[in-house]
């Protein structure tokens, strides 16, 4: 029984402080959440006695809400700016919606006055309409004049993004597939990447083909297209030169180490003899015997292959309108080749286990330079990637 009274004394402080909060928003003009909250409190049990509080919160605030943006859209209308039809159009789209939410909850009883809530609704979709074509002429013409008179790029991705909603507000108002595109064509930066090779030694070609080839790099730049190729006709807006520096090679390398091993091992058993050299038995009249130790040794040979690349170099971006560089990254990458393998001389037993294991192994042929280099292409990849990722020309 105290449990049961504990969880309903819970229940209402919990309903008590919903009910505050949602009067404190109310008071604070906050109508939308006190709407909400109303809401979604009513929409769990309406008929529910504690629930009362919030049809009366929800009735007053929907009035005062209604009131409020209607006053709202009534001075944006005469104040005549282009610029409100967006605002006028949401205010509409607000005030159905918040209709919407309380419709499936009616009707609503005010038990106290013994009366039904009144929620007075009306039908806004003429204005809907009509603020959503002036909005959208709006919107197109906007986007029209800049992109006639677009002095930067960021004008045609102002227009462009008008344009995109536009294309989501009205679907195919008039031409504005069409002029999306030339948005988006007109506002792209186009880079050219260019690869240069100022060491002595041989790029792969088909490292240099992975590492010009930016579509598996899953770049995230919306408004910046790199070509590898040339495009005839084409103004590139930006360089970016990809160039080698330094690689360096190290000699290929055998390095030995020995390690001697000795232990005891099991080697057969004897019969346990009494003084006068006869075998001495257990209880059972079994002879008793125990076991035998030799000591064998190993000398165990261990052969490590080591051939090491280092490829450095830089990445520069070139503003080729003004002819100067705006960014500069270093490129690095290291690759090590490393084998082990092992031989002996004397008695394996001697060996530890993960010695032995080494005895499996045997040499192999060292990668050629041209591997090596393109081994460390692995990480020059990812730091290509890194960079191109973080760079931006605006």
């Amino acid at each position: 029984m105290k449990k049961f009274l504990l969880v309903g004394f819970i229940g209402l402080l919990l309903s008590c402080s919903g009910v505050k909060k949602t009067q404190e928003a109310l008071n604070s003009g906050n109508y939308m959440a006190a709407i909400n909250k109303a809401v979604v409190n009513i929409a769990e049990n309406k008929t529910k006695k504690s629930n009362q509080t919030y049809i009366v919160l929800l009735e007053e605030g929907y009035r005062k809400h209604t009131e409020r943006e209607l006053q709202h859209i009534k001075f944006l209308k005469k104040d005549g700016n282009p610029a409100n039809f967006e605002e006028i159009f949401n205010t509409y789209d607000r005030l159905k919606l918040v209709q919407e939410s309380i419709r499936p909850l009616l009707p609503l009883y005010i038990q106290d006055e013994n009366r039904k809530a009144q929620f007075n609704f009306k039908n806004y979709d003429d204005e809907l309409i009509a603020a959503k074509l002036n909005l959208s002429e709006f919107l197109y013409n906007k986007a029209t004049t800049l992109l006639d008179n677009a002095n930067y790029k960021t004008d045609y991705r102002i227009a462009f993004s008008d344009l995109k909603y536009l294309q989501e507000l009205n679907p195919n108002y008039k031409n504005v597939v069409a002029k999306i595109d030339e948005a988006y064509q007109k506002g792209l930066d186009y880079v050219i990447v260019e690869m240069t090779n100022n060491t002595d030694k041989v790029i792969p070609r088909r490292l240099e083909d992975e590492l010009l080839n930016l579509n598996t790099y899953g770049l995230n730049n919306h408004w910046t297209e790199y070509h590898t190729n040339r495009i005839q006709n084409q103004i590139y807006d930006y360089q970016m030169e990809v160039s080698f520096q330094d690689i360096n090679i190290s000699p290929e390398q055998i390095s030995e180490k020995q390690i001697s091993k000795e232990c005891q091992i099991k080697d057969g058993y004897s019969f346990v003899e009494d003084q006068n050299g006869n075998v001495v038995s257990d209880s059972l009249g079994n002879s008793i015997k125990v076991d035998k130790f030799k000591t064998v040794k190993c000398d165990f040979y261990q052969f490590t292959q080591f051939k090491s690349a280092q490829v450095t170099g830089v990445v520069n971006f070139i503003d080729l309108k003004k002819q100067q560089k705006i960014n500069q990254y270093p490129l690095s990458s290291q690759f090590v080749f490393e084998h082990i393998y092992a031989n002996y001389n004397g008695d394996k037993r001697a060996l530890d286990n993960d010695l032995v294991s080494l005895l499996q192994l045997a040499r192999v042929p060292f990668p050629s330079n041209e591997q090596m280099v393109y081994d460390a292409g692995e990480d020059l990849k990812n730091n290509l990637k890194n960079i191109l990722n973080n760079q931006s020309f605006n």
